[in-house]
């Protein structure tokens, strides 16, 4: 569990609430109901209007990622890999079949299929990376729905904040209602700026930064993949794995 993300929610509302109460209001000065529906069903409905279903699904799978990101264990990938290689050398590309088949990365399985069958090393390499660059556009693009709502929240907040207005401007003779007015007004532009920069942008930000790594880490895997098709020596093959690893 990355609990980094969950402290990073915990200090940011943290700070807001205690700015507040430091200011004099209190927690419930902050709640509104109105505003919450305005700003939170504002955003989700010009978000779902924006975006495919696929797309979508996708954004809500790599949203588990901030509490549970894909594990990118560099140095085990080069330590499997050069277990590969030697196997390669004692009994063939023919000797890696029975490993393919039960390898659990789904990358390296089709990599190792395709050792097996035989490909010349350049078709290999352009049948990995056409899977490695789909696969990052349809994240990307996943990843990318947490900008537009970072967008897309202020701007709502401003629609709610308007209509707090609207109301208050047509009641000035009832009190009530203008004291109502006037808090769905402010407090409409506070959940949609905060929304915006506390979750949306800072959710995308770190999707992205997990993507960089996981990418670099299927690059390894193409690059001993194509190591072992090119008949190199475990030891060189190390070596050229270790100059792309980062940890």
């Amino acid at each position: 569990m990355d609990l980094l993300s969950l402290l990073g929610v915990v200090v940011a509302f943290a700070a807001i609430l205690a700015g507040n109460f430091f200011e004099g209001g209190s927690v419930d000065s902050l709640l509104n109901l109105p505003a919450a529906l305005i700003v939170v069903g504002g955003t989700l409905g010009a978000t779902i209007l924006q975006t495919p279903f696929a797309v979508l699904k996708r954004a809500g799978r790599l949203l588990g990622w901030m509490l549970f990101p894909p594990v990118v264990a560099e140095q085990v990938l080069v330590k499997k890999i050069l277990a590969f290689s030697k196997t390669a050398r004692k009994d063939g590309l023919l000797g890696l079949e029975d490993q393919a088949v039960n390898e659990k990365d789904l990358l390296l399985r089709k990599g190792l299929l395709l050792l097996t069958d035989g490909y010349e090393p350049e078709r290999i390499r352009q049948r990995l990376e056409e899977e490695v660059e789909h696969q990052e556009r349809q994240d990307t693009r996943a990843a990318n729905i947490f900008e537009h709502m970072g967008g897309y929240a202020p701007t709502i907040g401003i629609i709610g904040a308007v209509m707090g207005l609207i109301q208050v401007m047509g009641n000035l003779d009832r009190p009530e209602i203008v004291g109502a007015g006037i808090a769905t007004a402010f407090v409409a532009t506070i959940y949609g700026v905060g929304l915006a920069n506390l979750l949306f942008y800072p959710i995308a930000g770190k999707l992205k930064a997990i993507l960089h790594d996981y990418v670099g880490a299927q690059v390894l895997l193409i690059e001993g993949v194509i190591a072992i098709a090119e008949g190199e020596h475990p030891k060189a093959i190390e070596a050229r794995l270790q100059s792309l690893a980062r940890r």
